[in-house]
């Protein structure tokens, strides 16, 4: 992994420097800003800094850890049953991890000691320091070589500790396995527990990937497809999206829809349209659709609300595909699926595969105030492949949408708050 610091006026500005130097699949480790020091401070400006990295196509492989005479960490970890941490399941192909997630057994909540719990907390608050620390230290390294060493005594149960927490936050044992397994490869010999934690952060940080918004360059209008299962918040959160276009970012914006099943659903957009003083027409086909849009030429994004339908009713999946299918080429679109925090595991799992056959999407989450585990989010990114866009934390329009935040996830994911 390759990580580096780039500093600019704005966030934007520091991470486009990352993008040109590391490559557009850089992704952002942590954000800092940092204010003027000294006499002269008013005359200056606030800047920021990011930490990048890049996952390196070919790993570097010490050549003083040779396999018969080091062993893996994680295999060194005591997997006994008064630790309550389940045995990690051989590989399975998609259908039987579906088939498995039905019959999960979830581990048992471990009570942790409070002081290891406010060590773990404080350690993830200070974690921009840690990468900075690791930066240092890499960068004095050079060629310099290490004698093998053992890994630090605190290391063990830390990382036993990372395990557990994962589990009890819901993330797959599958992909706890992987993270902990990629994360041992590239830990130096006596690695201590700060080095461990900022290594297994920025590893969940690389599998959680950018976010991926809306994107507002090439022709407009640019037509937006939400879609996804009765009740998970799509008609609100068309409104939050489209709010902060309207507003923040002066973008001309339009809605319709194609809830033709509630008409309360209609007419909640309907308010929202009338706050926003944005048009919003109702349709019944793509015809309609496209007949819509012809006259929407002027606007830069047009919203299209769906109707939420149970994934297992092939008659509107059919529906949903001919919509999404019957745009016209000359528009361009982008596909969000809208999915619920507290949905169970197996009915995610069920979902992302039906909507992956209507279209192509990016992913929303919503109800993120309802729930304390956010291992969903990671399983179904990892499992489906798609990007994450945006993440709901309550009603309130506009204000209870932002962006995926990344860094703010992955710190709950760890025990920290």
């Amino acid at each position: 992994m390759t990580i580096n610091k780039y500093q600019g006026k704005t966030k934007e500005e520091a991470v486009e420097k990352a993008k040109q130097e590391l490559g557009a699949g850089v992704v952002v480790l942590n954000v800092k800003e940092i204010k003027p020091k000294g006499m002269f401070k008013v005359f200056k400006d606030t800047i920021y800094e990011v930490t990048a990295a890049v996952e390196e196509k070919e790993r570097f492989v010490n050549p003083l850890l040779q396999p018969e005479k080091v062993k893996s960490v994680h295999d060194s970890i005591n997997m006994a049953a008064d630790e309550e941490i389940p045995i990690p399941s051989p590989k399975k192909e998609r259908q039987e991890e579906r088939d498995a997630a039905g019959q999960e057994v979830r581990p048992m909540r471990a009570t942790r000691k409070e002081s290891a719990s406010m060590g773990l907390e404080q350690r993830l608050e200070n974690l921009s320091n840690i990468l900075e620390k690791q930066l240092s230290v890499e960068e004095s390294r050079g060629e310099e070589k290490h004698e093998p060493q053992t890994v630090s005594k605190e290391g063990l149960p830390f990382i036993k500790m990372l395990y557990r927490t994962l589990l009890e936050n819901d993330v797959n044992e599958k992909y706890v396995n992987q993270i902990i397994d990629e994360a041992e490869k590239v830990l130096h010999n006596g690695s201590s527990v700060d080095q461990i934690l900022s290594n297994v952060y920025q590893k969940l940080i690389l599998k959680f990937d950018q976010p991926d918004t809306i994107n507002l360059s090439g022709k407009k209008p640019r037509v937006i497809f939400f879609i996804g299962p009765t009740g998970v918040g799509k008609t609100t959160t068309l409104a939050k999206i489209a709010s902060r276009y309207k507003v923040d970012r002066e973008r001309r914006v339009a809605f319709l829809t194609a809830d033709t099943y509630r008409i309360a659903a209609t007419e909640q957009l309907r308010v929202y349209a009338n706050i926003l003083d944005a048009p919003m027409s109702i349709i019944y086909s793509a015809e309609e659709m496209n007949d819509a849009i012809e006259h929407l030429g002027e606007y830069d994004l047009i919203f299209v609300d769906t109707a939420g339908f149970s994934h297992r009713n092939d008659e509107q999946c059919a529906d949903m595909k001919r919509l999404i299918e019957g745009l016209s080429e000359e528009y361009e679109k982008e596909v969000y699926l809208v999915l619920s925090a507290t949905t169970k595991y197996k009915d995610l799992l069920e979902i992302a595969d039906i909507y992956k056959e209507i279209a192509d999407y990016k992913l929303i989450f919503t109800k993120l105030d309802e729930t304390i585990t956010y291992g969903n989010i990671l399983n179904i990114k990892l499992y489906s492949g798609a990007k994450l866009s945006y993440m709901a934390t309550g009603q309130n329009v506009p204000d209870d949408i932002e962006v995926f935040n990344t860094q703010k996830i992955v710190k709950q994911l760890l025990g920290g708050r």
